[in-house]
């Protein structure tokens, strides 16, 4: 089964990532399970979500449910078992050569798989996918070399790239999928209608080498959900969303605003709007929004948010609004990139590394400049 549009994460809920009241253990399983009983037939986890406690609570939410009426996703990367965890960067990517060399990454990939594909009591995954990785992850014929092997013996159906956590990568990915585009399937993606860039670069190539795409943060730090904002709404102490720039959520508004005609227009909640702005651009064919529990009375509940989403309309917009949205929303240079860039001589971060002739030399290519 391949993916479908709409797909839950398990980093939703506050329990793994660090964002909104966190859920008990309880409340979260049954999200899962309030997901698939809305409709949602594909679920996405990562075996580091909790060292492999995201895995498991998924396995139990879905036992016992038919595995073929559903699509399930895993990544890998993070290598936690033998890796130590360093600090704000997380644990390190198993291509770190202080853990292995390259006549070990099958052997790592093999393990990782099978051992999250245990906690999710299953056999297989439907999408394998590289999880945050650092440069080898981009451009090894190691590396994927091992993630085929996984394929070819039966531990997924499917390959596929998932950067990040941060935005950007752009060159890397680029050349990523130029360099392995007949070996995968699938890509992740960050993009919503606040955040057109830089990911919409990327499209066209994506469309030209036959790659899908899924996209996540669909729902942009939880404001296209429309309960944060109010008098009563505050971020609690070490929410990711209070890191943002002061003023995120009042300007994020203010463009959403704007937008909200075009949703009305089609009877959209704004995540349906949010999402299906994203399902209209091929070749994006998955949506993956946070789901989060805010705090305040005026909140709504995750099981009402998750429930109104499974019943999302299938309708697409048009190409004049799907340009009229980007426009509003057009975030081009907001941030600094991830992965390749002039501003490191030397790699000092498993997420940033120095510019190479060659991936300028496509951005010139693909006609979307060298100022990186």
């Amino acid at each position: 089964m391949d993916l479908t549009n709409t797909a839950y994460g398990t980093w939703s809920g506050g329990r793994f990532m660090h964002f909104g009241e966190t859920l008990s253990e309880e409340r979260f399983i049954g999200t899962i399970q309030t997901a698939y009983e809305a409709g949602i037939r594909t679920f996405v986890t990562s075996d580091v979500y909790g060292n492999g406690k995201a895995d498991d609570a998924l396995g139990l939410a879905l036992k016992g449910i038919d595995r073929s009426s559903y699509s399930l996703v895993g990544m890998i990367g993070h290598d936690f078992y033998d890796g130590q965890r360093k600090g704000s960067q997380g644990y390190p990517r198993f291509t770190d050569p202080e853990l292995r060399g390259p006549d070990g990454y099958a052997e790592f990939v093999e393990r990782a798989t099978s051992k999250s594909l245990e906690r999710c009591g299953t056999d297989h995954f439907d999408l394998l996918m590289l999880h945050n990785p650092d440069e080898a992850g981009y451009t090894s014929e190691d590396v994927w070399k091992a993630m085929s092997q996984a394929k070819d013996s039966g531990l997924t159906e499917r390959l596929g790239m998932a950067p990040g956590p941060a935005n950007g990568f752009t060159l890397d990915l680029l050349q990523f999928y130029e360099k392995f585009g007949e070996i995968i399937d699938w890509t992740m993606l960050i993009l919503n209608p606040l955040e057109p860039w830089p990911s919409d670069l990327l499209l066209p190539v994506c469309e030209k080498q036959g790659i899908k795409v899924m996209t996540r943060v669909v729902d942009y730090g939880g404001l296209f959900h429309d309960d944060i904002g109010g008098p009563d709404h505050v971020f609690k102490p070490g929410d990711h969303r209070t890191y943002r720039p002061e003023g995120w959520v009042e300007r994020g508004m203010e463009k959403i605003e704007k937008m909200r005609p075009i949703a009305e227009k089609y009877n959209l909640s704004l995540i349906e709007f949010a999402c299906i702005w994203n399902l209209s651009q091929s070749p994006v064919e998955c949506v993956i929004p946070t789901f989060i529990q805010e705090a305040g009375e005026s909140a709504k509940a995750v099981e009402e948010k998750i429930k109104d989403y499974g019943n999302m309309p299938d309708v697409r917009l048009s190409a004049e609004e799907i340009e009229a949205v980007k426009q509003i929303g057009d975030n081009t240079g907001c941030m600094k990139l991830k992965g390749a860039s002039k501003r490191h001589a030397v790699s000092e971060r498993c997420d940033e590394w120095p510019m190479k002739p060659e991936l300028l030399e496509l951005a010139e290519k693909h006609g979307i400049g060298t100022d990186w």
